[in-house]
């Protein structure tokens, strides 16, 4: 084990309790509390499949939204949280000696809780969709947990960079609301790659390929082939690459953490 995860690790119960904060934290006055994790992205699904029929001209998928936008809402989350994660805890990091990447760490721990409670729900409310249309859930739900981990490692390099560049570059939280909204638009979130197929058409098939580079692509719809019976997977080069390249990004972002944070304290 590596010095800095021999660090983390013995630092196990400052991690639980900063989870914990975070989550309390979030909810702080709210008469629902954790409902809103599930609230949200289910309101969000809900106005997605109105409009997505609206513009379409046909009938949404209601079970294929509800799986992108509540597996959207993770990254969402993790992104967001992990922007302020060192320059909303000043006081911490100036005064306690402890490895800074928690901070980021601790958010997407708490994200990735939010969205295993949702996953509980999307079972019932997926679940229900289908039956009634005389359906059942996916055969390959044994990969949601492998699916998961590879959401949450792509989010934790989202998380570590953000919060990094947000002490030293604070216009860095207003680029950061822009590119959700590119990267949500850009992604399965509201629609599944049939759509982007169709649009892309036999006249351009290399668009369908640049866009499998997204990870999102390959995760949402790994999720989508884990809930949802009859989802094709894209078992092409490109996706893999897709899913691939978090493998650097996410240990790259770790780098360029660690030899930021020996000035936070001067920032925060």
């Amino acid at each position: 084990m590596s010095r800095g995860m021999k660090g983390v690790f013995a630092r196990r119960e400052l991690i639980r309790a900063l989870v914990g904060r975070e989550m309390k934290s979030r909810y702080k006055g709210s008469a629902l509390g954790l409902l809103w994790s599930l609230l949200t992205p289910l309101f969000m699904a809900v106005i997605y499949a109105f409009f997505f029929r609206l513009l379409s001209g046909r009938a949404a998928n209601t079970s294929s939204i509800i799986v992108g936008v509540f597996a959207w809402q993770f990254t969402a989350n993790s992104t967001q949280q992990g922007l302020y994660c060192i320059s909303g805890n000043g006081n911490l990091v100036k005064k306690v000696a402890f490895p800074r990447v928690i901070l980021p760490m601790a958010v997407t721990v708490a994200a990735g809780i939010d969205y295993l409670i949702s996953l509980v729900v999307q079972f019932v409310l997926v679940g229900v969709l289908l039956w009634r249309g005389g359906e059942m859930l996916g055969p390959h739900l044994a990969i949601l947990p492998l699916v998961f981990l590879a959401h949450a490692w792509f989010n934790f390099g989202l998380a570590t960079l953000m919060g990094a560049l947000n002490v030293y570059f604070r216009d860095t939280q207003h680029l950061v609301g822009v590119g959700l909204s590119a990267l949500f638009f850009l992604s399965p979130g509201m629609y599944d790659l049939g759509f982007v197929d169709a649009l892309a058409g036999e006249m351009h098939p290399w668009v369908m390929n640049v866009y499998l580079l997204n990870p999102l692509a390959g995760l949402f719809t790994a999720y989508r082939w884990a809930f949802l019976p009859g989802t094709v997977w894209p078992d092409t080069p490109f996706v893999w690459i897709g899913l691939a390249w978090p493998l650097l990004f996410t240990p790259l972002c770790g780098l360029l953490f660690r030899r930021l944070q020996r000035n936070f304290a001067d920032y925060v």
